[in-house]
């Protein structure tokens, strides 16, 4: 990309989450109307973490919001990856529920893949299981991983170049990292993945047309490892002394970039609106009803 003449575009995330659920609210009408079934996601926290209650707590509200039915299922931070596998197989099962959300990071002693896997792929809304990498990875029909496929929608609607351009994914998460790199790829750019064993990071960086941060370190990345003109999509959410801060030292990066997302408010809706979008897509799957897609212009 050139050097940039005007100031950087910030790609706001709610105004863009907005449309993808006003569409969902529609869409759950129509499956409502044709079957009398609510769209009905299933959220399975295990452990204490506030943070993680208060998502939890929000997605609930989301669903309200739209029209649709939510479960919550709570275990002990004592809980054995046994229990969780088979109270997941349980939802998985259930006819009544259409998505599955695993609230991560989940207590230690926890198998995380094996209670992934025990999703299945069709009710996989939040993308973790290895059949929704799988599609991802070979650009078929199925469920992003949420962040990843929110990332990819704010792309597309503030028409970002992604062809031929090279993006630097930092971070390598089988739920973040990994998937970017494959939806990027899939969209034709040329994708490079860092990480922790990475040489000359920032020199890595600072080749890179579009910068995806996905590493969970607060204010990581700094202003002289940006290309002039890049765009930074900042998928970090931390706690910070003064609020939540990205993984991006904005206010560093921002004067060097052509398109950079704040936090918050970049790209923590746009995971929201997906999975919201991937729980009504699932319902309809599985209910066998033909809705409207996505909005034309995300």
């Amino acid at each position: 990309m050139n050097e940039q003449a005007d100031a950087p575009v910030i790609l706001k995330g709610k105004p863009v989450a907005d449309l993808i659920l006003e569409n969902c609210r529609q869409r759950v009408r129509q499956i409502v109307d044709a079957t009398g079934v609510q769209p009905c996601l299933a959220t399975v926290l295990t452990g204490s973490d506030p943070a993680s209650q208060k998502y939890v707590d929000r997605k609930a509200k989301l669903c309200q919001d739209l029209g649709m039915k939510s479960i919550k299922v709570t275990f002990p931070e004592t809980t054995t990856t046994e229990e969780l596998v088979a109270k997941t197989r349980e939802l998985a099962e259930d006819p009544a529920v259409h998505g599955i959300l695993l609230q991560h990071p989940m207590p230690g002693q926890i198998d995380e893949r094996a209670a992934f896997e025990a999703i299945g792929p069709a009710k996989d809304v939040d993308g973790v299981t290895f059949y929704s990498f799988g599609t991802m990875t070979y650009g078929l029909a199925g469920f992003d991983s949420a962040t990843p496929g929110g990332i990819m929608r704010l792309i597309r609607h503030y028409k970002v170049p992604v062809e031929g351009r090279h993006a630097v994914v930092i971070g390598r998460s089988v739920i973040l990292g990994k998937p970017m790199a494959m939806l990027l790829l899939d969209a034709n750019a040329t994708v490079t993945i860092c990480h922790s064993r990475t040489t000359n990071l920032p020199e890595v960086v600072r080749q890179a047309d579009i910068v995806v941060a996905a590493v969970g370190k607060p204010n990581f990345v700094k202003g002289d490892w940006i290309k002039p003109g890049a765009v930074i999509l900042d998928a970090g959410f931390n706690p910070g002394p003064k609020g939540n801060v990205g993984d991006v030292d904005y206010d560093d990066c921002l004067p060097r970039s052509g398109m950079i997302t704040p936090v918050p408010g970049g790209v923590g809706p746009m995971t929201l609106a997906v999975l919201m979008e991937q729980t009504v897509t699932g319902a309809a799957r599985q209910l066998g009803v033909e809705t409207a897609r996505e909005p034309a212009a995300v």
